[in-house]
């Protein structure tokens, strides 16, 4: 699959948080539809677009219903990490993906992408990561309306931190590195949506979202 960055200093990991409950939500939010696709369809084939090397997914261990939608998208059982405890929240899941033994060894980022965020055009993402790539020992981050959004970029002393990390969440772990953190300011107003409720899906797709052909809807 052609990829839209081609940048040789930066050896992509990428982590897909699918452990939440979607509790607002009132439904899988990964599963919903976009575009020929679920969401969660979408953003594995965005991030392979975009030359990630190893993608995972980490996913609840109790989830047989984004199990049987890993398995429609033929998504290997290799590539699955399972979360025993996701009420403990998003920053146990990267724990888990940080703990998890089988990255290829030559991986030297990894992008945390959030599992409601289909809508970020993939120019928006090629410019975080050739913004990472020229600051390759930062963390890195958009940022818009003067407020830090994700995705995350983690060089791998970062990544390698999260495993034994005692920060409370993800947000207290970025905050413990200022000096090593770095800002990509974009003008994307995607960048402040995620998607926690219905109306929040439905301005994605209204102002955001591809258009839905006939027949391209997700499976229920």
């Amino acid at each position: 699959m052609p990829g839209l960055l081609k940048n040789p200093g930066l050896a992509l990991g990428t982590v897909i948080l699918a452990a939440g409950r979607s509790q607002r939500m009132g439904k899988p939010k990964l599963l919903l539809e976009w575009g020929k696709t679920s969401i969660l369809g979408h953003l594995l084939a965005q991030w392979q677009r975009l030359n990630s090397q190893q993608i995972v997914v980490v996913c609840a261990v109790d989830d047989a219903m984004i199990a049987r939608e890993l398995e429609r998208l033929a998504f290997p059982s290799r590539q699955r990490v399972l979360n025993p405890e996701p009420d403990r929240g998003m920053f146990s899941s990267l724990q888990c993906a940080a703990r998890w033994p089988d990255w290829e060894p030559n991986l030297t980022h990894w992008a945390v992408v959030l599992g409601d965020q289909p809508h970020l055009s993939a120019e928006t993402l090629a410019r975080v990561l050739e913004f990472s790539a020229a600051l390759p020992d930062k963390i890195c981050q958009p940022r818009y309306d003067g407020h830090r959004r994700h995705p995350v970029v983690l060089p791998k002393w970062a990544f390698r931190q999260l495993a034994d990390s005692g920060a409370h969440d993800f947000r207290a772990f970025l905050e413990q590195s200022p000096p090593d953190s770095a800002f990509c300011d974009l003008c994307d107003e995607g960048l402040a949506l995620d998607l926690d409720h219905p109306a929040d899906y439905e301005r994605a797709m209204k102002y955001f979202g591809p258009d839905l052909p006939v027949g391209g809807r997700a499976p229920e």
